[in-house]
């Protein structure tokens, strides 16, 4: 192969390269700079002296934050939420996606699912009759609430549901030759094969779990029950006066509402952060292949 050198094929390259790291700083800008603001000084911040590097270095608002005993009762409230999520959420989509990506002459009902499916993607009942319905089911300052609230992610089951339909059906035809049964070829050979897409769900579903917040101040009525992002957007810092000593008052001379708030982002995107690059390898891969056929 035989690379072109000319003047319109270097500068369309040059581009290219200086294209992606414009998209790639307009990401991480904004996390570093919430990082910046969150460790800086107050008075710094509200002087518009914050850019790149922190002004005044304090830990001040992760302190203050993490001080307050429901930080640890939510953090641990989401952590649950979305390890439970995730599994129901993963066992359920699977065995959706698996029947539903046979034909209708092998699945008789297929096409009628899909279409109930795609309207309850489209369409939903709204808040109130979603609040019923969890209070009739006595879900009320429950995890599980939270958990089987929205149990069933649509775009999920379709993703996974095209996955399986690009997979050879030869292998399923061999199968069935040699005897094995629905369960034995889903589990024995299509989740085996699987691993982009089910990383891709992973992915979404956790994302979905951890930053959700409002189905929280819907369907819990005590502040010990909320997740990290639901005690995050109402957390105020609340002090004794009696009880403030010289240490803390130094702490909050150094905090304003701009450095806390910054605090409070970072830390509620922290674990993303953190399990996002084991999973990106397979994302790309999983939505291209999950998306090619209707």
């Amino acid at each position: 192969m035989i690379e072109e050198r000319s003047l319109i094929s270097k500068f369309y390259n040059g581009f290219n390269v200086i294209l992606i790291i414009a998209i790639t700083l307009l990401c991480i800008l904004p996390v570093w700079y919430t990082l910046v603001v969150s460790l800086s000084d107050r008075a710094a911040v509200a002087a518009g002296n914050v850019f790149l590097f922190p002004k005044g270095f304090t830990f001040s608002s992760y302190e203050t934050i993490i001080s307050d005993s429901q930080f640890l009762r939510s953090f641990l409230i989401s952590v649950q939420r979305v390890i439970y999520g995730t599994i129901i959420t993963f066992i359920v989509v699977l065995l959706m996606a698996y029947p539903l990506s046979k034909t209708s002459k092998e699945f008789k009902h297929r096409n009628i699912i899909m279409w109930l499916l795609i309207f309850c993607m489209l369409f939903n009942g709204g808040i109130v009759p979603w609040f019923m319905t969890m209070k009739s089911l006595g879900l009320i300052n429950s995890i599980w609430g939270l958990v089987l609230g929205g149990g069933l992610p649509v775009f999920n089951v379709i993703l996974v549901m095209n996955f399986f339909r690009n997979l050879p059906k030869e292998m399923e035809e061999s199968a069935l030759i040699d005897g094995a049964g629905p369960w034995r070829i889903l589990f024995g050979i299509f989740l085996p094969l699987s691993t982009p897409v089910i990383a891709t769900i992973l992915v979404f579903t956790i994302v979905g779990h951890w930053n959700e917040f409002f189905q929280a101040l819907m369907i819990m009525t005590k502040n010990e029950n909320y997740p990290l992002q639901s005690y995050i957007r109402q957390v105020t810092v609340t002090l004794d006066p009696s009880k403030v000593d010289a240490e803390t008052a130094k702490r909050l001379t150094s905090l304003s509402n701009q450095t806390l708030n910054a605090a409070k982002i970072f830390i509620s995107m922290l674990p993303l952060l953190v399990i996002y690059p084991f999973f990106q390898k397979y994302f790309v891969k999983g939505i291209t292949l999950g998306s090619v056929k209707g």
